[in-house]
């Protein structure tokens, strides 16, 4: 028997994302937002109101990157969803984390996060609250490399579970995708 939870913005796994801008004197800002995910092959989706401080500086500068959350860092990345950019303009540096300028897009990258994408921004609607952003770039630390390609288990980035308030960090692999369905052929 299954139980229904009515209207619920639910879906297993949750990414966290971690969106970082510069602002008009060049300060960096980041948030944390687990609504979002890839829509087109070469875009990225967010749902994110317009009175974050994130959004005014995404709409000012036309660019942000998105960077995964993980194991390793969850309470700097916990920290900077909690923390409004509007009223704590230091809190990448009470978070502990750094930053260097991407060379593809006006917004920074966040060191300790080793995966980011950098994106141009596409659109965004303010009553949908529905980001887009042009994927012009995706840049990998080394260390999280296996055979040249991201390895999820070196990354471990962890996912939100909004039923229970829960930060996950993903797990074993179960299988190969585009072949194990083979079988049923």
């Amino acid at each position: 028997m299954r139980k229904n939870f009515g209207i619920k913005p639910l879906i297993y796994p949750q990414p966290v994302l971690i969106i970082a801008t510069y602002d008009e004197n060049g300060v960096a800002n980041a948030m944390n937002a687990a609504w979002g995910g890839i829509s087109e092959e070469n875009e990225i989706s967010i749902c994110l109101s317009a009175e974050h401080k994130t959004v005014k500086n995404i709409l000012l500068k036309g660019a942000f990157t998105v960077s995964m959350a993980t194991a390793d860092t969850v309470v700097a990345c916990d920290y900077v969803g909690i923390v409004s950019g509007n009223d704590t303009p230091n809190k990448l540096e009470v978070a502990g984390l750094h930053t260097e300028k991407s060379q593809l897009v006006d917004a920074p990258i966040i060191c300790e996060l080793p995966m980011a994408v950098e994106c141009k921004l596409k659109s965004y609607d303010k009553d949908s609250c529905r980001l887009v952003g042009e994927i012009v770039n995706v840049c990998a630390e080394e260390s999280i490399l296996t055979n040249g390609k991201i390895d999820p288990m070196k990354l471990k980035p962890i996912t939100y579970d909004g039923m229970n308030h829960g930060y996950y960090v993903l797990g074993e692999r179960v299988g190969s995708a585009f072949s194990d369905g083979k079988k049923l052929k």
